[in-house]
């Protein structure tokens, strides 16, 4: 885990001027000043334009650097947090959050809300779910919680039945009922858009799908604005009142960085803190 954090570390994006780590000479001395200056990870891609954004506004408003450190898997941003390379990091939900806690003792926290970036069933195959074939093979996010999401759905849909809808992380084996003998694939989560053509559904977040020129207009089952799964903007425990982090948070819940959110991901991303 540490060589790979190690290497995502290593090639993540720097955001040109508007993020910096470097210290500043103070003008006319000798002395040299410490630049305010946090660090935030983020999903590569959309997301991370969105965050460029509250970048901007971090530096024009608070006199705050901000450098974002991409990654291309949901397990990293945690451990990175986790071990002080991160300040904070924006990329999940709080049953996710709650899980990686669970499973690993982080002592992690929510500092603030970003959006709701809803799941969505999509297929290459089919225009509706009522033209699923018996035995239709649905590839699922392989992360507890997303997975959970994807689950939830179905039951919903009334594609299969759950022993208990209310089950966050609820997996196949939680099936009672699979009429349609549907096959599930779990699969990551960054690599569901790639086999899209392979499967008859797969369940794909906007995160990823979005890049992958899904629009979740065309998602067979979705989520809804009232979705439980808002993402977050999460901090080491006893930080979440630390200066930087609530003008990080201020920056981001703007009117500006929802409208880019709005621009790039075509309505897909629902404000959380409104």
């Amino acid at each position: 885990m540490q060589a790979t954090l190690t290497r995502l570390l290593g090639a993540a994006t720097l955001v040109g001027t508007l993020a910096t780590t470097s210290l500043i000479a103070g003008c006319g001395n000798d002395d040299a000043a410490e630049t305010r200056s946090i660090k935030v990870g983020t999903m590569s891609g959309p997301e991370s334009e969105v965050m460029e954004v509250a970048v901007q506004i971090a530096k024009d408003r608070y006199d705050l650097d901000v450098e974002i450190i991409e990654f291309t898997d949901y397990v990293s941003p945690n451990a990175a947090l986790a071990d002080g390379s991160l300040d904070a990091n924006a990329f999940q939900h709080e049953p996710y959050l709650q899980s990686m806690i669970d499973d690993r003792d982080y002592d992690l926290t929510v500092a603030g809300r970003t959006f709701v970036y809803p799941i969505g069933a999509y297929s290459e195959k089919h225009d509706s779910i009522e033209e699923l074939p018996e035995g239709a093979i649905i590839a699922l996010p392989n992360d507890p919680t997303n997975g959970g999401r994807a689950m939830i759905l179905m039951h919903n849909a009334g594609l299969i039945e759950l022993d208990d809808h209310e089950n966050l992380e609820a997996t196949p084996v939680n099936v009672v009922e699979n009429p349609h003998d549907f096959q599930f694939r779990e699969i990551e989560a960054a690599q569901l858009p790639r086999v899209l053509q392979d499967v008859d559904l797969a369940f794909i977040n906007n995160t990823f799908a979005q890049p992958a020129g899904l629009s979740l207009d065309d998602a067979l089952i979705k989520e809804g604005p009232e979705s439980p799964y808002v993402n977050l903007i999460a901090v080491r425990a006893g930080d979440e009142e630390r200066e930087e982090i609530q003008q990080l948070v201020s920056a981001y819940q703007s009117d500006e960085v929802a409208a880019k959110a709005k621009e790039l991901f075509d309505g897909g991303a629902v404000p959380g803190w409104e």
